[in-house]
Parts: structure tokens; sequence; C-alpha cells
């Protein structure tokens, strides 16, 4: 069974057909910054995507909305949709610059998020809402660790939300630094490995689309020639454990990309697409 989405949000529409919108930060390392979006957020835990956004409204708004449904997934994001027809002055902002409630004619003329602005369209199904197409892309970096013609792999958690209990790359998402850096910082903290940059090549990329709703991702495999330390379990709520697996026997199941990424740089090509019509 495919993940959940890992983000919430929720398009609460009041009496006269107006969305209640968030004006997001301006100047801080965050998704869409200066723009208006829905309230919502990422899910925490094992709760259920109709808990996450109960919890981001109450923390974000102070609201608690019954009878909430959902209405489309996008970005990564269920999308819950309600009805409110209170005063968005009288809300309490913990995040973001403040709250108001638009028309669509108006919508048109806002810097939106552009996931945002797809969901109103998809809401109103008349044209009345314009949708950018573009996309942010999310950026993952994986190790490809060889040693005497065997490669580091390891069995992801049951409970994580991507690709439970199947082998995977150690690997890990961009954060505010730049790819390599990430890709050190992934390995300390996973595995207690330690690489120098130096020592740190590019060995295949792989630019996946993931379907409707969901982020297309570009992974970049980073092969070390070198590193110090044997591999050790430091995060047991992610993964199993590391092994060694021959790369003419690699294990299953197996997070696909992986596979082809592994194949790819066997085969001396630098590049594979997955999912793109």
């Amino acid at each position: 069974m495919e993940a959940e989405p890992s983000h919430t949000a929720a398009l609460l529409v009041d009496r006269r057909g107006r969305y209640l919108l968030h004006l997001r930060d301006a100047h801080k390392p965050i998704w869409d910054p200066g723009a208006w979006s829905l309230p919502g957020g990422a899910r925490e835990g094992d709760e259920s995507p109709e808990e996450g956004i109960a919890r981001e409204l109450l923390e974000e708004t102070g609201l608690v909305i019954e009878g909430l449904t959902r209405f489309t997934v996008i970005a990564d994001t269920t999308v819950f949709l309600g009805r409110w027809d209170g005063d968005p002055s009288r809300l309490p902002v913990t995040e973001g610059i403040m709250f108001a409630f638009f028309d669509a004619a108006t919508t048109a003329q806002l810097t939106m998020a552009p996931w945002a602005a797809e969901v109103l369209a998809l809401h109103r199904g008349d044209g009345t809402v314009p949708v950018r197409r573009t996309v942010p892309h999310l950026v993952g970096v994986h190790l490809y660790l060889e040693r005497d013609g065997r490669i580091l792999l390891g069995l992801r958690h049951p409970d994580v939300p991507f690709a439970p209990m199947t082998h995977h790359f150690l690997a890990g998402h961009c954060e505010q630094e730049s790819a390599v850096a990430c890709l050190i910082r992934e390995a300390r903290e996973e595995a207690g490995l330690e690489i120098d940059a130096a020592d740190v090549e590019l060995a295949h990329t792989v630019h996946v689309d993931n379907g409707p709703g969901r982020r297309p991702r570009v992974q970049f495999v980073f092969r070390a020639r070198r590193w110090r330390g044997e591999p050790r379990l430091l995060e047991p709520d992610k993964c199993l454990g590391w092994d060694w697996w021959p790369l003419d026997a690699l294990p299953e199941p197996m997070v696909g990309y992986a596979r082809a990424a592994i194949e790819g740089i066997r085969a001396g090509r630098p590049y594979t697409e997955l999912g793109w019509n």
C-alpha cells in the first residue's frame, strides 16, 4: 500500500464562497516564502492525515472544524475541504503573517503558492483561478559505498512512511546545505561514517516523477572513494540494519530508483528518468 502524503492542508470556504488564506513569512527558509497559501503542515509521527490537519488547524488558527472531508491530493499534501464563517482578523497567528478571506477573482491578483492556486482552481472548476505549473522539486542524496564487489544497503524500518521493510541506500533530503554537505551529515548521523568532501564524486542522478499530486524528486547518488569507520545502526527507528550486498545479487524488495541507479552506475550511464510520460 502506498504511504499517505506527508503533509496536510485545509481549504476553508465561507458562505459567500470566499477562501481562507494564510500569508507565509517572507524571509525564512521555508516552502513558498512570502506567498498566500492554505493552513496546514507536515504530519507528525504515525498520525493520520485527519489527525494531522486537526492538529495543524488548532495550532495555527485555534480552530476546531467539524465535518472536514478529503478533497484532493497535490504536492504530497492531502487537502481537506470544510466550511468556516468566522472573522479571520480574530484568529491567533502563531505562524506566518495573517489570515484573510478572498474571493476567486481577488486570488488571481495575489502571489499564491503554486500548489494552493491549483487547489483553488480545482475547487472552482471554472478557470477563474490561474494555475502556475511550476512545482518545486525535492532533492535527495544517496551514498553509493562499494567494498570488494559489495554495496552498502539498509533495511528500512516497518514504521517509516516511505518504503517500509525495503532495502535502500543510506540517504536523506537536503536541508539548508549543499548536496555533498548533506551526504556527509547523513553518513555521520545514520551510520557513524566519516567522509571527506574531497573523496566524494557524483555517480548517478535519477529524476523521478511520483505521479499526480506528488512532488517530483531529483535523486543524487554519490560515490565515496574513501571513508572512515564501519557502518553502525544509529537511527533504529528508521533502519533495521546495514549490510554489504553483492552487486550481482541485490536484495528484494529494494527501492526501485535505487536499483535503477545501481544498474546505471554499472552500465556507465550518468542519468536515469523514472515515471515521466
